[in-house]
């Protein structure tokens, strides 16, 4: 017992000034772990400090990666740099404080009410789950997203806002100007308004590279307004851009502790120390999984504000590590699974697997010390039982889980925060942004490009391509699949995957529902 009480006080960091702690004392790693990685650890601190001066990041674009300078852009690579980002976050302000006090005003002119968010990527999730962590009672609009091609789920949103569909503001973000869900996201919605008799120009604003074709496309219209993101900001990475920002400040959210949170979380990893938090869970994901993601990554926030987490983390750990090469070209089919939910709510799910079943993970826990209610004497406080809340049992179920797993050697890794607000959330998104770039160097990999994202956006083209083709040759003469692949130089794989697809439209199917003995027509009308 002694024994373990001292490895929990070496290895539990406290940043008393950040209000955050991250304890690794049940992640299981040599003792001359430390040492053995130094020189790579050094060279991940130098590699970072390049990045930030402002190096090429990223050769196969020539890009530079600079997101850290929208939390401080005094430390941009130009003046020019600065001072854009300085008029962006000015002009996100303006345009906030035009719409709240209904200086500007929607189409039917009344106080817009409702805030809609278009994109998909990081264009929607960093939104969406600043959005759900940090909402309140006081929020200046009520915020709703599509951030999908499902024309069920857009449906879906837009039935939920109803009513007041004229006093919804549509913010479209798109960095390239050209996703393909998000253009069909802004079609639909478009079409929705000038179905009620609105003119939606009024209501729409465009996030989106200068010059792009949403870009063109809000000038030729005059939509409400534009800002503007820069190609040195991954859409994963842009939270602190106006892709994230300007929503934020719609909502009503103090995006100044946001930013300053990051800033001050920022300062703090870009210390070369052994108590440096980005870099010890980079560490501990190589340990972890010996450098080569062995192990998956289980994310579990002890606060339901904190749901969305996991899945903001998939994108940002496994878009960025999850890669074929490594910057000298050699094959090693890098990356880490992620997956989560909340606890306590996987007590009851997967943590049995966790548990008792095979151990090819590590878990984050992310415990939030503070809830809403204080330990009072007053009678009027709930009490679920003598002297004991609800939210105490919470922190009883973290350290329950967490003591269960370290009995069957599950290795954990906690991050403990004092309160959840705007700083200490945007403290966590910097840690980890951080942590992210630091592995991708101990690694030998490129954590800020995405070829595989755009070898599946490529296909997706082929396939609305063939679709095309597939529609201009059906006629009123059944067709085998085969027949249909020929006549469109196409695979009967992906041919057969549309027409059954297209059957939902009205075309017709012949005969047995089987690849290799359907065959599809047009009703003769």
């Amino acid at each position: 017992m002694n024994n373990q009480w001292e490895e929990f006080c070496e290895k539990y960091y406290s940043y008393d000034n950040l209000g955050l702690a991250l304890d690794i004392s049940k992640m299981p790693f040599a003792d001359d772990f430390f040492a053995e990685m130094q020189a790579g650890v050094d060279n991940a601190y130098k590699q970072m400090k390049d990045l930030e001066s402002g190096a090429i990041a990223n050769p196969d674009e020539k890009r530079m990666v600079g997101h850290y300078w929208l939390r401080d852009s005094s430390l941009s690579s130009s003046a020019e740099i600065r001072n854009e980002i300085d008029a962006n976050l000015k002009q996100i302000k303006e345009f906030t404080q035009s719409i709240h006090s209904g200086k500007i005003k929607s189409c039917d002119n009344k106080l817009f009410s409702q805030l809609l968010i278009i994109g998909i990527g990081g264009s929607a999730l960093g939104p969406q789950l600043v959005a759900d962590a940090l909402s309140s009672g006081d929020d200046k609009m009520k915020v709703s997203f599509i951030d999908n091609t499902d024309p069920d789920g857009l449906l879906k949103t837009l039935e939920t806002i109803g009513s007041e569909l004229a006093q919804t503001l549509v913010l479209v973000i798109s960095k390239s100007g050209g996703t393909a869900e998000t253009r069909n996201g802004q079609l639909e919605v478009a079409n929705f308004f000038q179905k009620k008799g609105l003119n939606y120009t009024k209501n729409f604003v465009a996030v989106t590279g200068s010059g792009s074709k949403l870009d063109n496309l809000a000038i030729e219209e005059g939509w409400l307004e534009r800002f503007y993101m820069w190609d040195w900001v991954g859409g994963r990475t842009s939270l602190f851009s106006a892709v994230g920002l300007l929503p934020a400040a719609l909502q009503g959210i103090n995006i100044d502790a946001f930013i300053e949170g990051a800033r001050e979380m920022d300062a703090l990893t870009r210390e070369a120390t052994q108590s440096n938090p980005a870099m010890l869970l980079a560490l501990m994901w190589y340990a972890s999984g010996d450098g080569k993601g062995k192990k998956d990554m289980v994310v579990l926030p002890y606060k339901d504000r904190l749901l969305l987490f996991s899945r903001y983390l998939q994108q940002l750990v496994m878009e960025s590590i999850g890669k074929e090469h490594d910057l000298d070209g050699k094959v090693v089919s890098q990356g880490i699974a992620v997956y989560g939910n909340k606890g306590s709510t996987d007590q009851h799910a997967y943590v049995q697997q966790l548990r008792d079943g095979l151990n090819n993970f590590f878990v984050t826990f992310i415990n939030v010390f503070s809830d809403y209610t204080p330990f009072t004497s007053e009678e009027s406080e709930l009490y679920v039982e003598p002297q004991i809340q609800s939210g105490d049992y919470l922190q009883g179920f973290f350290q329950g889980t967490r003591r269960a797993l370290a009995e069957k050697d599950r290795g954990s890794i906690s991050i403990l925060v004092d309160k959840l607000d705007e700083s200490s959330f945007a403290g966590l998104i910097a840690i980890y942004e951080r942590a992210v770039g630091f592995y991708a160097t101990l690694v030998n990999i490129n954590a800020y490009h995405q070829p595989g994202v755009e070898a599946g956006k490529k296909a997706s083209a082929e396939v609305i391509e063939t679709q095309k083709k597939l529609l201009s040759v059906i006629d009123d003469q059944a067709k085998t699949v085969s027949q249909l692949a020929k006549l469109t130089d196409s695979s009967p794989e992906t041919v057969f995957l549309i027409m059954e697809h297209l059957v939902s439209k009205g075309i017709q199917r012949v005969g047995q529902r089987r690849p290799d003995k359907v065959s599809y027509k047009r009703e003769t009308l």
